[in-house]
């Protein structure tokens, strides 16, 4: 395969992800001029992880380019759980806030589990409370992680339909791998969740039409396991070291340079799925401020 084929092989997620922002900075423009105020997203950072910090960053700055107001809570590290879960207490009784997003990982003093659920269920715009899942498994309008529903959304622009394909998602989490197949299922897919411990994982792969890998191994999933024109999304994210001695470079769950040239398109890593990430965040908020407010929203135009 020639150089041109693979480049018309890459799902371009960066330019996808700025096309979402710019619909949903006209959408908030709208909603702002409606309710008389702008959309909140608030998020909540504790501790000082340097890679928290950085993504918090980033959302604040995206939420405000996209014409929504954004709430940020920085906590110490020995914060008590319970001062955070009065904070989450406050963000939900707050009418400014439409969405509330608790970055994760939390210190280890905090459980995790007892933090979301206490978040609003009409707030979550992570999609992870129980109520939220609960809603995605039987169809009910809710809130969906943002990066499988990001996912979605590369996949169904690539697809003229996903009705009736065979698609494997390798990984079983409750961020990526059981959202993602519930959401595929939605789309009348027919399909098969993997992970590490799946017996001749190659096979279950080389059956496939989509490919979803998010099991957090770099580049786990060889070239040679991809059947010829099934489209792949890596959503890993591995830093491994680099051709410079003390340098890394990041690298997908997916090994990108056999799988491309077989696949019939493929997501790359850095500037696939990741950047969907917080484009559908925003995206989930302003979702949430049209149902906070009681406003008509045609939300899939979003």
């Amino acid at each position: 395969m020639n150089d041109t084929a693979v480049i018309d092989t890459i799902i371009d997620g960066k330019a996808f992800a700025e096309g979402l922002r710019g619909r949903v900075a006209g959408v908030a423009a709208r909603f702002a001029a409606a309710a008389g105020r702008q959309a909140g997203l608030a998020v909540v950072l504790v501790g000082e992880d340097p890679a928290s910090q950085v993504y918090v960053r980033s959302k604040g700055k995206q939420t405000v380019a996209c014409g929504m107001a954004s709430f940020e809570h920085k906590l110490p590290a020995d914060t008590a759980e319970a001062d955070l879960l009065a904070l989450v207490a406050r963000l939900n009784a707050d009418p400014a806030v439409d969405g509330i997003l608790v970055q994760l990982p939390l210190p280890g003093h905090m459980d995790e589990r007892r933090v979301i659920a206490a978040i609003n269920p009409d707030k979550d715009v992570d999609g992870f409370h129980v109520i939220n899942a609960g809603r995605l498994a039987v169809g009910l309008p809710g809130f969906v992680p943002c990066t499988p529903l990001g996912c979605l959304m590369l996949l169904k622009d690539r697809l003229d339909s996903l009705a009736g394909l065979d698609a494997v998602v390798i990984g079983r989490s409750n961020i990526v791998g059981k959202p993602m197949a519930q959401l595929l299922l939605g789309e009348s897919c027919t399909v098969t969740i993997a992970h590490s411990r799946t017996r001749d994982l190659p096979d279950v792969v080389r059956r496939a039409d989509i490919v979803v890998a998010a099991v957090g191994r770099p580049e786990m999933i060889r070239g040679d396991w991809i059947k010829p024109g099934a489209t792949v999304i890596d959503v890993g994210i591995n830093r491994v070291p680099g051709a410079e001695e003390g340098k890394t470079r990041l690298v997908g769950d997916v090994d990108f340079a056999g799988a491309s040239k077989v696949a019939g398109a493929i997501t790359p890593v850095p500037g696939g799925v990741g950047p969907m990430t917080i484009a559908v965040l925003l995206r989930n908020t302003l979702v949430a401020a049209h149902r906070n407010a009681g406003l008509a929203l045609d939300e899939a135009t979003l």
